[in-house]
């Protein structure tokens, strides 16, 4: 109940924050809307003014001289133009001071010095920040963008392979391909990586033909027959693993004459079946290539978005405490962070005698009777050269435990 309790104070506490920033920010608006529509309608006024002026000046016969009266209204004008710059300035100054308020805002109700969560240290060596150059280039390189790869590889002297971002080059011009409903660049690549994606079990070549047999039926009747005849040749493959799925694209067929979309297949028609070929693509062919799915470099920047307001808390308490040194002091986190089952890329395992969980330092050790404990616990619970299993009555020699790996 406390944690509920310190959870809701924590939302109310954000919630409060925000609702402070919003209001300055509609103060900008509304405020921004009025001198607007000020602004327009007096420069609209004035525009007209001159205009009435200039015409009256240009109908006048040639050699004309301008009465007093009329030099007075010019005069008037050039005072009315002053008048109206000036007060305009004056509320885009007030404007200006509006806006710098929600600056402060944000200052007052969000921590902005977020350096006091990093460690200066972690890039301190040369060989740190080469890695972290190359982590930078690889990003680059898997987002299509080879000229800033490139001119990053030669400005921070990164060695890399020449060919190192094609595969990546080659992948963002497919998927944006696949972004305007074009599979042929995609059905080329997987055609030839056939052998490789059937390894894998991939189901990523049939769902390329899947869809383009169902933009062949889309063109209609009169391309029926080219329809048949491409599953003929492309289907005949797949039958052992999709055979369902070819029935279902067999029995559209029969309603191509009056039209899909009226038929029991309109769902297939669906926008959903070309967002599952884009994940489908970008997850198998970065398995392919032994690459994850997402930029490791985006990876950890959202995981240190997602865990920069829990460190921000524990900072701060920790500064009160005065005890900031024992975070300094240690490469892991002071606090627990869980940032969801997605950011969770290898095995775990937490001794069930000390509650710990494991490291480098202190690895989990099988016992001969099966159960696995660390081996902090192993040797606590060593009495000379013998043991005795804390789960089970198994006596055992603690030389027979054996290091496991998850």
């Amino acid at each position: 109940m406390t944690d509920e309790n310190t959870k809701i104070r924590k939302y109310t506490t954000n919630m409060d924050a925000c609702c402070a920033v919003e209001r300055e920010v509609d103060r900008v608006l509304s405020k921004f809307g009025s001198i607007n529509e000020h602004a327009s309608r007096v420069l609209a006024e004035l525009v007209s003014y001159i205009e009435s002026l200039k015409l009256e000046l240009e109908t006048a016969p040639e050699g004309h001289e301008l009465t007093s009266v009329q030099n007075d209204l010019l005069k008037q004008a050039m005072v009315k133009v002053k008048e109206t710059v000036s007060r305009l300035a004056t509320d885009h100054r007030d404007l200006h001071s509006t806006v710098s308020k929600v600056g402060k805002a944000i200052d007052r109700n969000f921590t902005a010095d977020f350096a006091v969560t990093s460690r200066d240290d972690v890039f301190a060596d040369t060989d740190k920040i080469n890695l972290l150059n190359q982590v930078i280039y690889q990003h680059f390189c898997r987002q299509g963008m080879q000229d800033v790869a490139s001119e990053l590889a030669q400005e921070a002297a990164i060695k890399t392979e020449y060919s190192s971002g094609e595969p990546f080059t080659e992948l963002n011009h497919i998927l944006e391909s696949l972004k305007t409903k074009d599979v042929e660049p995609a059905l080329a690549w997987a055609t030839a990586h056939h052998d490789n994606l059937e390894a894998q079990h991939s189901s990523l070549e049939f769902k390329l033909h899947r869809l383009k047999f169902i933009e062949l039926l889309k063109q209609g009747a009169a391309h029926q027959t080219e329809a048949i005849s491409y599953a003929r040749t492309h289907f005949g493959q797949f039958v052992h693993r999709h055979e369902k799925d070819i029935q279902t694209l067999m029995g559209m067929l029969l309603f191509v004459p009056n039209g899909i979309s009226s038929s029991p297949y309109s769902s297939m028609l669906d926008n959903e079946l070309w967002v599952e070929i884009y994940e489908v693509f970008t997850r198998d062919a970065c398995h392919l290539l032994g690459v994850s799915v997402d930029s490791p470099l985006a990876t950890c920047v959202n995981a240190g978005c997602t865990a920069i307001p829990a460190l921000l808390n524990i900072k701060q308490v920790m500064m009160q405490r005065q005890v900031t040194g024992i975070w300094n002091g240690k490469d892991e986190l002071p606090i627990e962070i869980d940032l969801g089952t997605d950011k969770r890329y290898h095995s775990m395992f937490a001794c069930p005698i000390l509650r710990q969980q494991s490291t480098e330092s202190n690895p989990p050790m099988r016992l001969l009777c099966g159960h696995v404990i660390s081996k902090d616990a192993l040797n606590k619970l060593c009495n000379g050269n013998k043991m005795k299993c804390p789960y089970c009555p198994v006596e055992q020699s603690p030389t027979d435990a054996r290091l496991i790996f998850f």
